[in-house]
Order: structure tokens, then sequence, then C-alpha cells
């Protein structure tokens, strides 16, 4: 299983890069990384951990209710150089060399460098207002504390992110302490356009860490997947390990199918496009409209969270399930419960037709329309409640309690039917992907006129039931459409960000000058500035560790 294997760790980007062109424009940024890493800290790194971006071609807004996706990591990608600081730094001053302080800087000039120390909460001096701060951040358990203000979030609170799991996953006791690290970053995802920038900050934070206190040895890619899936929480978002997982498993020239139930697992499926007449890459589109997750999450993805798990309960218990007070299954357990065998040995096929069963059952959270204006699907507050069987303060506990959600009307019905006909759109679109890999030779156009199809389906059910779409993005959804492109969709968390489409290759050019002359944010950039935006990608490799030379 592809989850299983070890973390890659390599000596020379040759083996990281196999493609001769790829490893020789890479080694030219590596090059310059690590010269103004030693220009800035005085020494050299001992490492680069690179974590890359991805691309969700289909399956959104279904990881965290357990339903498998099938993304791939992208080109792009961050790099964070670390290696152990030197006596006498900024990171080892104030104790900071006893309890592994951290100099942290950021090539983009944005982005103020940044000092900090991890604290021990059993250590002796924590204030009353560092305890409170540090119960409300963190998991009050975890024996380190380091400050991230969910509020407020900075660029290095994805850094301090990462070396959470390190601390708490490895140096729980105070037998041992991390090393003081310097830290360069550098990165080309775009923040806040849908390809998951923050887990890949995230993942190669968490990696950095890992290589310089020589914790790597033994971890696994599902390993390092959870690790950094628990570790973005700490910056307030409840990440279902899509992001992680595509930045971590991913191979090149694959996409990978990801599914979390009964536990992660993920299946690399080569992609048909490198053999297809006519060849076919995937081009992101940035809609520029930038999604501030500490903003919006409570009015948009978190909300969305609770919307699906609270309509996986009301459907449990008109199913008939049995369900206590504390309660809090996810639909992929609902399903699961329904068929009344142990979903694990069913292939994925056998889970697709099941699904199709399954389908009709979301019409028992259709609301009737009495007393509601005229296409209203949605509940209030208090028929929610009323639906879950619980108490107002039993409700709160299992579903508030733990995040911060505003809305009117609650969509649980249209949230639920997105959920299943995605999902199955995700079986689908693997089965296409698998049947083209089975055949012989040459693959015919209508390959991907089926992908472009199940693509165009999703961001329709994206818009129009998960409502995670926004003006900007479907109209740069309908404008890849008239340009050409096989299919279009909306990928990542939403509300902005980044459309995918499937295009030939040799219509890229043309594809992308239709696409900016008729989308006007585009209209005045050029060169590398409309590069930045709007560019082909092809399937990455995930993240490794570059160990360099002493």
């Amino acid at each position: 299983m592809a989850a299983e294997l070890p973390i890659p760790i390599f000596t020379s980007l040759d083996k990281a890069f196999p493609d001769i062109e790829t490893a020789a424009a890479q080694g030219v940024r590596y090059d310059s990384v690590v010269k103004e890493y030693e220009k800035r800290f005085g020494h050299k790194p001992t490492f680069i951990a690179r974590a890359p971006g991805r691309v969700n071609l289909i399956g959104e807004h279904i990881d965290y209710v357990l339903f498998g996706c099938f993304p791939a990591a992208i080109e792009r990608d961050i790099l964070i150089a670390c290696g152990p600081s030197q006596p006498g730094s900024e990171a080892t001053a104030q104790g900071g060399a006893t309890r592994g302080g951290v100099k942290a800087e950021n090539l983009n000039p944005k982005y103020q460098p940044q000092s900090f120390v991890p604290m021990l909460k059993t250590a002796e001096t924590p204030s009353a207002a560092q305890e409170a701060d540090a119960a409300s951040t963190v998991h009050a358990e975890a024996s380190w504390h380091l400050d991230i203000d969910k509020r407020e979030l900075r660029w290095e609170s994805y850094v301090k992110a990462g070396y959470y799991g390190v601390l708490n996953h490895f140096f729980a006791s105070t037998a041992e302490h991390p090393v003081p690290v310097d830290m360069l970053v550098t990165g080309s995802v775009p923040s806040g356009s849908g390809l998951s920038s923050s887990a890949a900050m995230v993942v190669s934070s968490t990696l950095a860490f890992l290589a310089v206190n020589n914790k790597l040895d033994g971890i696994t890619k599902g390993q390092l997947v959870e690790m950094a899936m628990e570790n973005e929480k700490r910056v307030g978002v409840n990440s279902g390990g899509l992001d992680q997982a595509a930045s971590v498993i991913c191979t090149p020239h694959s996409a990978i199918f990801v599914d979390f139930f009964p536990r992660l697992s993920a299946e690399p499926i080569p992609l048909p496009t490198p053999r297809t007449i006519p060849r076919a890459v995937f081009v992101c589109a940035n809609s520029l409209v930038v999604s501030d997750k500490l903003v919006s999450a409570k009015i948009h993805y978190n909300l969305r969270v609770v919307e699906t798990l609270v309509g996986a309960r009301v459907l449990a218990l008109r199913l008939g399930q049995q369900l206590g007070p504390s309660d809090r299954p996810r639909l992929r357990e609902v399903f699961s419960r329904w068929l009344g065998s142990p979903e694990l040995e069913s292939s994925p096929e056998k889970v697709k037709a099941e699904l199709l069963r399954f389908l009709p059952e979301i019409e028992k959270l259709r609301p009737s329309p009495e007393g509601r204006k005229e296409g209203e699907l949605g509940v209030t507050m208090k028929e929610m409640v009323e639906w879950s069987r619980l108490s107002e303060g039993q409700f709160h506990q299992v579903y508030l309690s733990w995040v911060d959600v505003e809305a009117e009307y609650f969509q649980l019905y249209k949230r639920a039917r997105h959920v299943i006909t995605e999902a199955i759109r995700v079986l689908e679109f693997r089965e296409v992907c698998l049947r083209a890999q089975a055949a012989e030779g040459d693959l015919p156009e209508d390959t991907l006129r089926e992908l472009g199809a199940l693509m165009d389906a999703s961001h329709e059910s994206c818009s129009k039931l998960c409502e995670s779409s926004c003006p900007e993005v479907d109209q740069l959804a309908e404008l890849a459409r008239a340009s050409g492109a096989y299919g279009c969709r909306i990928t990542g968390a939403g509300w902005g960000g980044c459309t995918v489409s499937l295009v030939a290759e040799n219509q890229v050019e043309s594809f992308i000058a239709k696409v900016k002359a008729g989308y006007a944010p585009y209209r005045d950039l050029e060169g590398e500035k409309l590069h930045e935006v709007i560019f082909a990608t092809k399937p990455s490799s995930g993240a490794f560790v570059l160990k360099l030379d002493a």
C-alpha cells in the first residue's frame, strides 16, 4: 500500500526528479535557496523538505465524511531549508538551545522573520494568560505550547503547526529536547487559491522538524499524513485529510484514489491523459478571489462540516439506526451500517452500486414545504435540534462546542445529496481511468469527454448543492468550457480559489488566451504574472526530504 511506504530521502535531485530537464531546472532553484540560507544564517542547511500543492480532480467536500477523493500533486510546491542553529544564534538564545528554539525566515519579503521557543507546559513559569491561551489554541493534554492565535493567522502559524506534531509525538517527556533550528521557507503555491498551500506548508514544516531532529526513521507516508492532518487543526481548520494525502503520497503521472474508511488508504491510479489522442493536461486558473479561512470558516467550510454531521445523525435515525446521545456518525458510517455487511470487503465497484441504491434514502432529509418560502430546503437551528432528538444542551455539546458556525438555514438535505452523488462520481472517474489503463495503445478522445463530463457534473453539484463556489469561479468554469475544455470544476475548499480544466495539450496556449480575454481580472496580465494565475500542470511526485552534504 502506498500509505505504508517510507518517506523518500534523497541525496541528489536527479533521484528526486528522474526527468533530466526538470532536475536541471529545479537544481538552479534549490542551489539558490541553499546560497540564500547560508547568507542569512552563516552556515549551510542540512536538509530541504519539499511538499507539493495539490489539485483535486474530483471529490470535493466529501473527505471529512470519509468518502474517497481523487487528487493529484502538482509541480508547484513549498520548500523549507533547515539545519541546527549555531551556538550564539537567535534560536539558541534565551533557553532556545535547550528547548528547540526556531528562527524562521521567508524568501517572500512581505513575510517578516520570526523567532519562537516552544514551552513545556510542565515547565516552571507559564503565566496565567499563557496557560489560558494554550487551552484555547491547542489540546489541553499537550506537553508543549506554541503560541498560535487562530483569530489572526500568520505565515509562521503553519510552521508552528508542523512543529507541534513533532514535539508531542517525539518529545513528550523531559528526557530529550528538540534541537534549535534555523529555517528558510519559499514556495510557488499561491495562497488562498484552492491548491492547498496551507497543507503543503504544514507537511513541509512537519518534515523539516522531523529531519533536523533525526526522527524520520520508520515514519511512513500514512503516518506523516495523519500527523499533518492533526497539525493543521492547530490553525483552526477541520481538514479531512485529502490535501495532506495528496501532498505526501502522490507519484508522477498518476492521481491517487484516497479513501478514509475504515482507515486511510491510497491507491495510485495512472491518468489516461498521456495516451489519449489528443494528449491532455490539466490547467489551473486562479479566480483571484481569496478565501480567508480565518474570517469565513464559520459560514463556509466549518459550517459544511457541521451540516453534514447533523445530516448524518438525522438520516441514521430516520433509517432506524440506534444512536446514543453522544454519537456523532459521519455519512460514510451511516451508509456502511445501512449496507448491513462489512463494507471493507466490498470492491469500489460494489460500493458504487450500493451508493446508487442508497441515494433515494437522502430524500428522508428533504423538509416539508409547508410553512417555508418557495424553494427553501434548509431548516432552522430549532428544527435541526428537534430532528437530532437531542436536548439543546446535548446538541450544543456534540455539534457546536468545538467549532463556530453561523447560518439562518442549515442545508442538511442539499449537503447530503452532494456528498453521495459526488462520491459516486469519484468512483466513476476511477473506473474510466482503470479501463484506460487496461486498454492497449492510444486512447480515443471519448476518454477525455467522459472525464470532462464528470468534472462538469461535479462543479454543478459544488455550485448548487454544496454551495462552495462563487460567481467568479462559476464564470471561469463557463469560460473554460467555451474555450475548449473537455470539463472544468472548482477545486479546493471553495468560495474562491481555482478551477481545474481538462484541456488538449496542443491547445493550451489558445485556451489560456481565450480565458484571459474573457475574464476581466486577467486582461492586463502578461508573461510571468499571467503564468502565476493560469498554468498547465502534470501530476507530480509527493513530499520528500533532500539530505545535503555536511
